[in-house]
Formats: C-alpha cells, structure tokens, sequence
C-alpha cells in the first residue's frame, strides 16, 4: 500500500524547497507531475557532480516523478493547465507573487476549472507584506527571522549553514504539512483552498525554545553563544588532538556525569552541577582542554559503550557507513532508465501501514509531455500541430 495514491501534484517550483517537498509526497505514493519551462534551466539539473547529463542533486529532488515541458507564456499551454489540473488537483508553485495570476494560472483561475483545487504558493516572504517581491535566499530568510545573529560565536560572523534550514525545515516540510492538511478538509468538506506559505515565516516560527522568552519574559534577547543550546553552556562540539570534533550534549546530570568519567574529569562533577557563568565557563574550558589530550579514534573508542549522549562529528562519507544509519536503510537503489541503479538518501519516514517505493531518479526535462498530452485526450495530429508551435521545446523527433 502506498499512503498517498490518490493524491496527483502539479508542481511548478525548481530549485530546493518546492521540489524536495514534491519529493517527499511522491516518495509516500502521491503521482508528481513537473511543469518545466523549455528554455528557462532550472539550475539545480546543472549543479556537479552530474550523472549523465543532469546532477546527482536534480536526479535525487526528483525522483518518481514526471516531467511535462511548456511554454506557459503562451494561451494555448495555459489551456492546457486547465486542462491538467482537473486531474492533477493539487498544485505547487515556487514563483513570485503575481507571476502566476500573469500568466493566467492563479489559484481564483484554476478553481473555476476544479473548485476542490488545492493550491500552495511557496515564496521567501509570502504574498503580503513590503518583502513579497522581494528576490532572497536560505541564509537572507534565517537572517529577517532573527535566527542567523544568535546562531554564531561571540563577536564572529554567523557560520553559512551546511544545508538549507530556510529551504527544507521551513519551506518544504510546512508545505507538505499544509498540503496535506488541505487535503484532510476536502476530504471532510469537499472545498478546496489557497495556502500561502513564507519560507521566513516558517523559519521565524523555529524560534521555539528562545523567541518566547523574549516575547513574555521581559525582552530576554537569545544571543550569540548565549543560550544552552548555541555554545552558552558545554553543550557545543569540541576539538581532539588531531584536529576531529567531538559533539557533546550531555545536558542531564546522569549524562554530565558520565561525560566526566569518559574524559578523566571526574574530580569536576561539582563544578559540571554549578548554575553561575563562571562555573559553566570553567566546566567548558575543562571540557575543551580534555578532548584536545586524546585523538578522534581513542575518544571513538572511549564514547562507544558510554551512554552521555557524545557523538563524532562525521563526514558524510562515513555518515552513510555509520552502524545506526545502515540498520535504518537510509540509502537505496534508485532506476535509472538504463536499467542500472543510482543510490540515494531514501525517507527517513518509517510506517507499518506503507513502504516507499522509488520508481526513478529525476528525468530529463519534458521527458513525458507526449505521454501526459495522449492521456489528457490530445490527438497526435494536435500534439503535432502545438509542437510546430513550440509550445513545449520539442523537436519532431520526439514526436
């Protein structure tokens, strides 16, 4: 059983966000459809390493999914999303605001095609606002949510995050969350709805743990390496001998106590249970002069068998081989049209009512719009005659 079998996506957005949310709902089941531009690239396909003529990235983003290429500047391909969303009533676009009500494919002209229409616009700032055509990225949207200046060093520029928090944690899984509780109401009420989801919205909501000290307890500002949790306290990740990281987070007496037995430091637990800043000071510096005594592979060994939540900072190439990581089959072989395999991250989501299946790695652009144009009851005479159109970028051959 594939959860969400009865769910069909058109999916207008490139690059991350959009495309890694498509991907987790394909992933369950749901049936993605990609509407490409012909002659606008979508960056990501172009982004090395590749494999073949596209990235491994691209080829991963979207795997399972199809491909539809079409000038949407044109009347005749807007007819055709008409057409599409139908049957594909579910729709995600990554534009601008206002690009898509341009073109003619906003979410008060679709509906009046398919009233149940779902439609989620994914922007950086939202639809409303003095930022809505305001052009941005990951490390901008961090930056307006007030997070990027209290995730950084005392007196250091904030670090460039290694993957996207903005993107994927604040773009691509509220969109599936609020796609999906869309599709709970029209299952309940048979009404469709417009979701305008901010990719900075969502991230200023990730100030869980110190934004409402702030906003209730008289304006306690979260600083740079001024919580527990941003290097404020020994929770933090700290230098071995030649040069590794170790991570520590042993917050909880019973793990403090274990981290001093693990490091030599037992003498020190007192000073570990102190509350004032210059105990914590002290217990860190201690903290940091003991893992800088012993190299990453002996406080491997040490940490193993010790349960103080202290963990190696990998690499991802031993990620991928870490024990934990295997036994949860967090890598799989994906088909490659070929008949051979590319390997991938697979979904972390674990379920005993369902089991992903991955049909494909992401395919070339516009791959299956002679496929989707037969099924929507296109003749081939009128596919021929939209082709001589360029409506799609497709030359006769692929007729």
């Amino acid at each position: 059983m594939r959860l969400l079998n009865s769910m069909k996506v058109l999916d207008f957005s490139k690059l991350l966000p959009g495309p890694y949310a498509t991907m987790m709902l394909a992933d369950l089941g749901a049936e993605i459809l990609r509407v490409e531009s012909p002659d606008l690239p979508d960056f990501i396909r172009q982004l090395e390493p590749l494999d073949g003529e596209d990235s491994a990235t691209h080829q991963h983003l979207n795997r399972s999914k199809k491909s539809i290429s079409l000038n949407l500047k044109k009347r005749e391909a807007v007819e055709l999303v008409k057409q599409l969303v139908k049957d594909y009533d579910i729709v995600l676009e990554q534009f601008r605001p206002g690009v898509m009500e341009r073109l003619g494919l906003d979410y008060e002209t679709l509906r009046e095609a398919n009233p149940k229409l779902i439609y989620c616009s994914l922007t950086g700032y939202g639809q409303t606002g003095p930022y809505r055509d305001r052009p941005g990225h990951d490390n901008n949207y961090l930056s307006v949510a007030g997070i990027a200046e209290y995730s950084a060093r005392k007196n250091e520029r904030p670090a460039p995050m290694g993957i996207q928090i903005a993107d994927i944690a604040g773009g691509s899984l509220h969109s599936v969350i609020a796609i999906l509780t869309a599709v709970i109401h029209r299952g309940s009420t048979g009404e469709g709805q417009y979701i305008d989801l901010s990719m900075t919205d969502s991230s200023f909501a990730l100030n869980a743990m110190f934004g409402p000290g702030y906003l209730s307890s008289g304006g306690v500002e979260p600083k740079p390496e001024g919580t527990e949790l941003n290097g404020g306290t020994f929770y933090d990740y700290y230098k071995t001998m030649d040069g590794r990281y170790f991570s520590v987070g042993s917050l909880e007496p019973p793990f403090r106590k274990r981290l001093c037995k693990g490091l030599g430091i037992s003498h020190l637990i007192d000073l570990a249970e102190g509350t004032g800043s210059e105990e914590k000071r002290l217990f860190k510096e201690a903290v940091r002069e003991a893992f800088l005594e012993k190299t990453y592979d002996e406080w491997v060994a040490i940490f193993k068998d010790i349960e103080a939540c202290v963990e190696p900072v990998l690499k991802f190439s031993e990620a991928i081989e870490h024990p934990q990581i295997k036994a949860r089959n967090m890598i799989v072989d994906v088909p490659k049209s070929d008949g051979t395999f590319q390997r991938q991250i697979a979904s972390p989501i674990k379920s005993t009512a369902y089991k992903q299946k991955y049909k494909s790695i992401g395919g070339k652009r516009g791959e299956n719009t002679v496929e989707i144009l037969r099924e929507i009851g296109l003749t081939k005479e009128k596919i021929n005659e939209l082709i001589d159109k360029d409506l799609f970028g497709l030359v006769k051959e692929h007729r």
